[in-house]
């Protein structure tokens, strides 16, 4: 068991880049992770990292350890934690990433169902706008759009990723409404920054011809949050591109109307990402395979669709 233990400080720290970052995940001191592991390198009489004050980095006999026990190691905990979980039914903490505001509207919600199904699961959930590194984060599961899928991870989708133009009504009145993509150099645009880059991307929208066109709004503001660029549209500040599951409250309040409603970008897709793992923890396959059914129950995918 201590080696188990000095293994798995090991590996943590590995994929964190850093001791302190391994005993945060792990629940102990940076300390006793340093312990643990020059413990684990006196046992093996090989160094496993070369540290510095300022950086930590595998040794070549550290990375040929790392890339032949990385994957037994989940293995084993994810066999022990199935068989010891309580009653034979998936427990524990489940760490999940996903996006503020698609969290709180679509994922929140199947709280209610998902907690009394699963009494023994913990729900550790974090609201960032931002993709993860599922293995290096230390997360059971994200959910979002536009996340690499590395080496170890695979995605189911949930729904489409669809961006749309909006304005509120009082906007139009003052401002005639854009015909085609090629009136809307005329117009403000309130545009969202990419969490990732820090840049506006340049959309392209498509419509059910397939054409594309570009999107020329003059730049009036920027915003990273969706919810914060929807806000500033509603007040009537100009034209805003932002997620079509955002715009869903604003349009059946009539607060927002859609500009060009025969247009939209296609952003891909929402998704749940996982570990690739043989032998999947049951409190994640259990969390996956329920959002996944929600999303097909509640027909989620026909409602987030801009087509």
């Amino acid at each position: 068991m201590e080696t188990m233990i000095s293994i798995e400080c090991f590996v943590r720290s590995a994929e964190a880049g850093s001791f302190s970052e391994a005993a945060r995940r792990l629940g102990l001191t940076p300390a006793a992770v340093g312990k643990n592991i020059s413990r684990l390198e006196a046992r093996l009489g090989v160094r496993l990292f070369q540290r510095s004050t300022r950086s930590l980095s595998l040794t070549e006999a550290g990375q040929q350890f790392l890339d032949e026990v990385g994957g037994s190691l989940s293995t084993i905990q994810n066999a022990v934690a199935n068989l010891a979980s309580a009653g034979g039914q998936p427990a524990g903490t489940l760490r999940v990433s996903m996006p503020t505001n698609f969290g709180r509207k679509y994922i929140v919600p199947m709280l209610g169902e998902f907690l009394p199904r699963y009494p023994a699961i913990s729900p550790d959930w974090a609201f960032d706008n931002r993709p993860v590194d599922l293995i290096a984060q230390g997360y059971d599961a994200a959910v979002g759009g536009g996340i690499d899928l590395s080496p170890g991870v695979v995605a189911r989708r949930l729904c489409p990723a669809h961006r749309i133009l909006v304005a509120s009504p009082a906007y139009l009145d003052e401002h005639p409404a854009p015909k085609s993509p090629a009136d809307l150099h005329e117009h403000d645009g309130i545009l969202i920054r990419s969490p990732q880059t820090g840049r506006i991307r340049p959309w392209a929208l498509v419509n059910r011809s397939k054409q594309q066109a570009p999107i020329t709004l003059r730049v009036r503001m920027t915003m990273s949050d969706p919810g914060a660029a929807c806000d500033a549209a509603a007040l009537g500040l100009g034209i805003a591109l932002i997620n079509y599951s955002e715009s869903l409250t604003h349009l059946e309040a009539g607060t927002l109307v859609r500009v060009l409603p025969g247009w939209h970008v296609d952003g891909g897709a929402v998704s749940i990402y996982y570990p690739a793992q043989k032998l999947l923890p049951a409190k994640t396959r259990a969390f996956v395979e329920f959002v996944v059914e929600r999303f097909r129950a509640e027909r989620l995918a026909q409602l987030l669709s801009a087509v």
